[in-house]
């Protein structure tokens, strides 16, 4: 069996490229993960930095550790999905060749065997690639990490044989995993109906792919539903999770839409013998059509699911922000700066909140074990009074009033770490120890917020007089907003913007924090489908030689030929985008759903500009493979190719 797979793919490599290269790029992205992810987990921090800076940098750590865990496990999923779904169509178009294999005394378990030793050799072949791979992925994804400030510069991953091993074994896995369906399937069909292309040789849709597919579809609407009720995080995963299982469903019950978007299709472009011809062809070859549109729905679904997802999160958190303060004008400045600004004609209240530069140790039980952690940043003073006056996020627990003397008050930020009430905390102010008794807390926000507020008065001037500062300004009545802000500008204040503008400049910087996780994972999810979408678009063109010589002899040119591929590979392509952004936007659903819950209010950010960008950059791509491919197949004299079998 070994040696007959070997020499299939010696004959017919052309069909498993695709399937080599995913597994290939799989094995290198699992393995570069493996090792950044692990040497996440020591973090060295560079000398020299500020206790704020070394904050930073942990956080950072951490968030490489994050995007490194979801690139391996879209590795890992997106392999799986385009080795499955390029192999079932290798094997759909290999039908007349298994059954002949059949007739001549083959059983089902040797033709189940052949497939899966053409699988073993497909995924021995992708990995052994995969591993030197594997080291320009570990380069690549470290640059990445370090241009996009996740991490400091002279970051090493260093080089673990086991990584290696786990990441060869993982490639043979997904190798495995994704032809056994296929190879169930094949082994099933009777060889006269495969011959004959009837029964059950040519139903697109097996009962296996109506039960997986309304399966991923139910869990898929179940998971919209259970997002508007859900809390923020909760709706975040919902919606990760709709995107991945959305695509699934659509792609498996692609065939039920293909021939209705072929109809739709024909009924919207101007009717011409091309065009014709084009809708009859995506009419004809369903199987076909849903194996070059099933990546395209995974790449619409995967991008405009996560881009819309953060993007949504980012807008609401400025939404929130906006509402959360009631007052006209944020200034940033200093500490000893802003002190100033209560006498400024017109100014009602001035909060000031100076980022100091302080430590709060918080101690904690786990599994009978004291885990301290110190806190640098995110630690703001203020005075209580004017805090509550500007600020309208009800406290969780406590009252903003006692929030005087030697006390704390937990932030947003902290709200999960659970620091109750009457909890006293060590703190380190300008080396001197200072103990702050904790009085109260903050819910939590969309946005990540402080981590603690400390009254201004507990604290020695020089500690906040030079710290950065936002003041939130309230405008007194019959005062206009614009004029107040030109005299605080005028009293040499630099950066005066009103509330919404403040806002609306977290949410954007909220959302470049986003686009740097996202050009992690869009870049992958996008290498992966476009290479499954070229490879479908390759096979389907070589295995139609002679269906383009018989449109050649009945009068079509070669021109008109390949023009023709060309609009039906468009309108494939077209398909896909059309259900991937039905995916996404049943992910967006759901986000807006849990974001009106939180803030009441729906906002959702739809990623226009990326939706041009994939879909322009996605039919081009499927356009300009499909006139290359028939161009290539299209050489040979039609007569020859008419006279015999494929």
């Amino acid at each position: 069996m070994f040696q007959m797979s070997f020499s299939t793919f010696r004959e017919r490599w052309e069909l498993f490229v695709g399937a080599i290269l995913s597994v290939a790029v799989g094995v290198a992205l699992v393995q570069a993960s493996m090792l950044v992810l692990v040497a996440t987990g020591d973090p060295r921090v560079p000398p020299g930095l500020s206790r704020q800076a070394e904050d930073k940098v942990r956080e950072g750590f951490v968030g490489a550790a994050t995007v490194m865990g979801m690139t391996a496990f879209l590795a890992v999923f997106l392999a799986v999905f385009i080795v499955s779904s390029t192999f079932s169509f290798t094997v759909a178009q290999r039908r007349r060749d298994l059954a002949l294999l059949r007739l001549t005394g083959g059983s089902r378990g040797q033709l189940r065997a052949l497939l899966l030793s053409e699988s073993l050799l497909l995924g021995l072949v992708g990995s052994a690639l995969g591993v030197p791979f594997g080291v320009i992925a570990k380069y690549a994804q470290t640059w990445l990490l370090v241009e996009i400030g996740l991490l400091p510069d002279g970051f090493t991953a260093p080089w673990r044989l086991w990584a290696v091993i786990v990441a060869g074994v993982a490639g043979v896995g997904v190798a495995l995993a994704g032809v056994f369906t296929a190879s169930l399937r094949a082994a099933k069909i009777r060889p006269l109906e495969a011959l004959r292309e009837t029964g059950e040789a040519a139903r697109a849709m097996t009962a296996s792919r109506w039960l997986f597919g309304l399966s991923f579809a139910a869990c898929t609407i179940a998971m919209v539903v259970w997002a508007q009720g859900a809390n923020l995080i909760g709706a975040m995963m919902a919606a990760l999770g709709i995107s991945v299982f959305g695509a699934v469903a659509m792609s498996l019950l692609s065939p039920l839409v293909v021939p209705f978007m072929a109809w739709l299709f024909g009924i919207l472009v101007p009717g011409s013998t091309l065009v014709d011809l084009a809708q009859a062809n995506l009419r004809d070859g369903v199987r076909r059509s849903a194996a070059t549109a099933s990546p395209l729905i995974v790449l619409v679904s995967l991008l405009l699911g996560l881009a819309g997802t953060f993007g949504s999160l980012a807008a609401a958190g400025g939404e929130e922000a906006k509402r959360s303060v009631n007052a006209h004008l944020v200034v940033t400045s200093t500490g000893e700066e802003a002190e100033r600004l209560p006498g400024i004609e017109g100014v009602a209240v001035a909060s000031r909140q100076n980022t100091v530069d302080i430590a709060i140790t918080v101690e904690k039980t786990q599994n009978k074990r004291v885990i301290t952690r110190n806190f640098y940043t995110g630690i703001i003073a203020v005075d209580a009074a004017d805090y509550a006056r500007t600020h309208t996020l009800p406290p969780s627990a406590g009252s903003l009033d006692a929030l005087t003397g030697n006390t704390v008050f937990t932030g947003p930020a902290r709200h999960a770490d659970r620091i109750d009430p009457g909890r006293v905390l060590a703190a380190d102010v300008g080396g001197q120890p200072l103990e702050l008794t904790v009085v109260g807390g903050l819910p939590e926000t969309l946005e990540t917020g402080d981590s603690f507020l400390v009254p201004r008065q507990a604290l020695p001037r020089q500690v906040w007089a030079g710290a950065p500062t936002e003041t939130v300004v309230q405008v007194a009545p019959g005062q206009d907003p614009d004029d107040v802000a030109e005299r605080i500008e005028q009293a040499g204040f630099g950066q005066v913007r009103t509330v919404s503008g403040w806002a609306i400049t977290r949410a954007e910087n909220a959302q470049d924090g986003n686009v740097e996780i996202l050009t992690v994972l869009m870049g992958l999810a996008g290498l992966y489908a476009l290479m499954a979408v070229v490879n479908s678009v390759v096979i389907a063109g070589t295995e139609r030689r002679r269906e383009f010589a018989v449109s050649r002899v009945t009068g079509l040119t070669r021109p008109q030929v390949v023009r023709t591929a060309v609009v039906e590979a468009t309108a494939v392509a077209v398909i896909g985008l059309v259900l991937g952004c039905v995916v996404a936007g049943a992910g967006l659903l759901g986000i807006g759903g849990a974001v009106h819950k939180a803030i009441g209010a729906t906002v959702v950010a739809v990623p226009w500009t990326l939706i041009m960008v994939v879909a322009i950059g996605s039919v081009g791509i499927v356009a300009v493979t499909s006139g290359i491919t028939a161009s290539i197949v299209t050489k040979e004299r039609p007569v020859s190719l008419v006279t015999t079998k494929e």
